[in-house]
């Protein structure tokens, strides 16, 4: 992708994976409401232009819709699958506090970020052997190579 247009670091792989907010299971759409002028949404303006990218790339499957200048003060809201909303207020907060105040409310913690990673390592190790469901190969013999089991060359 040629790097033209303003800030094109935004649509580079490095900085995309940069992002540190991995929502929770729970998390299903997410709306931005901000403005396009006025000091009070400048660090909403940000957080759409510079951290939306991010929310993307690390959370697929969370819908993300934003509203321009349809309402006096910035927000958030989040609709969970238990049908329950959550409203976050970002008049007058930066891009960065943004950010981490979703990361605290919203995101999933070290811990279980580093079990899933274990977890995802485990399941595609390429030794492992078994039902496509868990790993990667069913059989020694789709490893190019190899022999079939209980076959005589």
């Amino acid at each position: 992708m040629p790097m033209k247009g303003r800030f094109p670091i935004r649509r580079t792989l490095q900085y995309l994976s940069q992002g540190n907010v991995v929502f929770k299971d729970s998390v299903k759409v997410m709306t931005v409401n901000y403005n396009t002028h006025g000091e009070l949404g400048e660090g909403a303006r940000k957080f759409v232009f510079f951290n939306i990218p991010q929310i993307q790339y690390k959370n697929p499957w969370v819908q993300i819709m934003m509203f321009k200048n349809m309402t006096p003060s910035p927000f958030l809201r989040f609709y969970l699958d238990s049908g329950e909303q959550v409203l976050v207020d970002v008049e007058t907060k930066s891009n960065k506090e943004i950010m981490e105040h979703i990361r605290k409310i919203l995101g999933k913690n070290e811990e279980t970020l580093r079990e899933e990673e274990e977890e995802k390592k485990q399941l595609s190790h390429p030794a492992n052997f078994g039902p496509r469901k868990y790993c990667l190969r069913e059989c020694i013999c789709e490893v190019e190579g190899q022999a079939l089991p209980g076959s005589t060359i």
